[in-house]
């Protein structure tokens, strides 16, 4: 992955037990392509060494302001000058302190004033520290001049206590910082999503499914959310942790899922139903489990039809823009045409069931009035992005 090619990142380490968890921030900021410059305040060589970044980076890691490596004596100058974000983590309670009012007594919090790019800083420390009047009056102050917070969280501190002030893990961070550098084409829009399978019962033990990853759905989810909308996630049972900043709401069968969208569909601006919702259900559930007995006969199952969510929505008096998703084993076209006009939506998705099911990669096809549109075989979560620029496009219009 390259979410962050050509990006050059300041990366702030200031002093705080969670300096060792960079190392690994590190290390995936390179993953994906980003340039890392670090710069440590002295605090924070005590919890780690300039020789660990370094090596992690790959580049010379600054801790003096007078560092005579520079040829004109301005690190904290020359260091912005280029970069895409100063990224300060941990931030603790001292340097936000600093923040807040200016102050520019050592190299990182003098390049913090003299910069030239955005701000994002991820605060840790302990729970009474994060809870201090000054240091909320001074996250306020931050957020007003323009700073990115990012976090914290709650959970276990090294102090042995628990409660909020914890700092967010290494791949939490990286998402946020990479959702950070995504166009913000959806903000202020509110996106409802379906995603996984549907999972009717048969009896106590057995169910009706649809194969299903939810991959799709989720990259899709977590797309919007970069795109700076606000985001609910209506989820089959899948095995996926929901992306970071959407709310995920768990639901089983089709039944289920109507309800959780019915509920939310007329304050959303976008419907996109990427579930892939069981047809049928088993009219009448067997209340105990269906026995196989030695020659017997198979069990009768009458089933009938679920409801057709995306239709529903759609027929809604003022529904939001609706997006349908059609995977299909042949015909692609004349299928996703025909259920496109059939759901009156319109925009919808379509690709071929067997090239996408269950894989990190995919192709979408997107069909709407002005006909056929393919978008190039990429990863589902750069399909998403694509998908999702596409829908913000069409809404704008």
């Amino acid at each position: 992955m390259s979410d962050l090619a050509n990006k050059r990142i300041v990366l702030g380490m200031t002093g705080g037990i969670a300096c060792y968890k960079i190392c690994e921030l590190v290390r995936r900021m390179t993953e994906r392509g980003a340039t890392v410059d670090v710069v440590m305040t002295e605090a924070a060589t005590h919890f780690i060494t300039p020789v660990t970044m370094q090596a992690l980076s790959g580049r010379p890691v600054f801790v003096d302001q007078w560092d005579p490596r520079v040829p004109n004596n301005m690190a904290h100058i020359n260091l912005t000058r280029g970069a895409d974000a100063i990224l300060v983590a941990p931030a603790s309670t001292d340097f936000m302190a600093k923040l807040a009012h200016g102050l520019a007594d050592d190299l990182l919090a003098t390049l913090c004033v003299a910069r030239a790019c955005p701000l994002l800083i991820v605060p840790a420390m302990n729970r009474e520290m994060w809870a201090n009047p000054a240091t909320q009056r001074n996250a306020a102050q931050l957020r007003a001049d323009g700073v990115t917070l990012l976090g914290p969280t709650e959970g276990d501190q090294a102090c042995g206590e628990v409660g909020s002030g914890r700092m967010l893990e290494p791949h939490e961070i990286l998402e946020d910082l990479i959702a950070y550098f995504q166009p913000k084409a959806l903000a202020g829009k509110r996106v409802l999503v379906t995603a996984g399978p549907t999972s009717e019962p048969i009896d106590p033990v057995r169910v009706l499914t649809n194969v299903s990853s939810g991959k799709m759905g989720y990259a899709i989810a977590r797309a919007a959310r970069e795109a700076g909308a606000e985001v609910t996630l209506v989820s089959g049972p899948t095995a996926l942790a929901a992306p970071r900043g959407v709310r995920r709401i768990d639901v089983t069968t089709a039944h289920d899922m109507l309800d959780a969208v019915m509920g939310r569909a007329d304050s959303a601006d976008i419907f996109i139903a990427v579930a892939a919702v069981a047809d049928w259900r088993v009219k009448e559930v067997s209340a105990s489990k269906l026995k196989k007995t030695d020659g017997g006969a198979a069990p009768v199952l009458e089933f009938v039809q679920n409801p057709d969510i995306l239709g529903t929505v759609a027929a809604l008096p003022r529904p939001p823009y609706c997006v349908g998703f059609a995977a299909e084993t042949e015909d692609l076209a004349r299928h996703a045409a025909e259920k496109r006009a059939r759901k009156g939506v319109p925009l919808l998705v379509g690709n071929l069931a067997q090239e996408v099911l269950g894989r990190d990669d995919t192709t979408l096809v997107l069909y709407d009035d002005a006909g056929e549109h393919p978008l190039p075989r990429s990863s589902k979560l750069a399909a998403a992005r694509q998908l999702v620029a596409e829908i913000a496009r069409r809404v704008a219009a």
